[in-house]
């Protein structure tokens, strides 16, 4: 299933520098706030409240943080009232966006993305345009040296994995979006070092982009759409190649 957008191992790798700004907590409990709401406050019956919960963990996400994102988000003390929005639209090059946003107020987080979106080149679209696109789909990331790729590979058909992908320092396990929780379980009860497990909206083509700045431009709208305290994913169809990628990360 190569095509897994580059965009998002690149945003993964700045996540250290994303909660040192601290916009990656407040996103974080947004998610759990919205997922208990939606499921209940019990994540072995939530998955989406799980999948929240671990990543807030991950991230160092203190106990008491997660406690009250949980119980704003099933009613037991007050808070803002988040709803779920994706907006779809277009950037430079014709590439595709897919903008996953709690917002708790519409009209503001839609006036700001149609304005991010027309100052990098691009342009907010109608419902539908591009979700075409896209597949949803499970995202298992295991990490380690020296992995027995086929034992892996053997581990993750048991487990209902889909497809495997190599990537620099482990593996990408591609799932169906209602199996991820399951191979995660699997996986590391096999002993396998999962570093992240949840859903991707997953391009069914992508577009290349060859020109250093063309990347750039493309880049920079991802990072002010990501930085934006309302979004909580941004996925694209772009294909930026590994060589001109690691140029303009060394820059």
């Amino acid at each position: 299933m190569s095509g897994h957008s580059k965009w998002a191992n690149i945003k993964h790798r700045k996540a250290a520098q994303d909660a040192k700004r601290g916009n990656l907590f407040q996103k974080l409990v947004r998610a759990i706030i919205v997922a208990a709401k939606n499921g209940g406050g019990d994540p072995s019956m939530n998955i989406q409240l799980k999948t929240a919960i671990d990543r807030a963990r991950a991230a160092s996400v203190p106990n008491d943080n997660i406690d009250r994102a949980i119980k704003r988000g099933t009613g037991e003390i007050e808070g803002a009232n988040y709803e779920e929005i994706t907006y779809e639209g277009y950037g430079s090059n014709g590439i595709a966006l897919m903008i996953e946003a709690l917002t708790d107020n519409r009209n503001r987080t839609a006036a700001d993305m149609r304005a991010i979106l027309s100052r990098g080149g691009g342009s907010l679209g109608e419902s539908g345009c591009v979700a075409w696109m896209f597949e949803r789909k499970g995202i298992v990331e295991v990490k380690g040296e020296n992995l027995d790729e086929e034992a892996l590979l053997m581990a993750c058909l048991d487990a209902g994995a889909e497809d495997m992908e190599t990537q620099e320092d482990g593996y990408i396990i591609y799932t169906d979006s209602s199996a991820v929780n399951d191979v995660q379980e699997a996986l590391k009860k096999a002993g396998y070092a999962v570093t992240r497990a949840e859903t991707d909206m997953i391009p069914n083509s992508t577009i290349a982009i060859e020109a250093k700045e063309q990347a750039v431009k493309i880049l920079r709208l991802m990072d002010n759409l990501e930085e934006h305290d309302d979004v909580q994913n941004v996925y694209a169809n772009f294909d930026i190649p590994d060589e001109l990628m690691a140029q303009i990360e060394a820059e």
